[in-house]
């Protein structure tokens, strides 16, 4: 692990550390809900109970959407999750139908 860098001095990068390191913890803790939300969706396509499954997709489209416009993601890869995700689901609506 490389040495702690020198105290800034400059006022202006002390307060753009600060800003930095709000930043950094919420953009972990979006992040840590969109995994924990994936995995939850992923748990009840495993139950396979079709109408969870659907709840559980909407609240994670919706997060991660959410977090796609804060920054916090990149578009696309807000898209690929939410793509996965609903084909999985789609999957089992239609296995479950035949």
């Amino acid at each position: 692990m490389p040495a702690k860098a020198q105290p800034k001095k400059n006022l202006s990068a002390i307060k753009r550390e600060k800003q930095a390191d709000k930043r950094n913890l919420r953009n972990r803790a979006v992040r840590s809900s969109i995994k924990t939300l994936e995995r939850k969706v992923e748990s009840v396509i495993a139950s396979g109970n079709k109408e969870e499954a659907g709840k559980a997709l909407i609240e994670a489209v919706r997060v991660l959407q959410k977090a796609t416009s804060k920054g916090v993601i990149h578009k696309n890869n807000a898209s690929r999750k939410i793509s996965k995700l609903t084909r999985k689901v789609t999957a089992i609506s239609k296995a479950g139908a035949t």
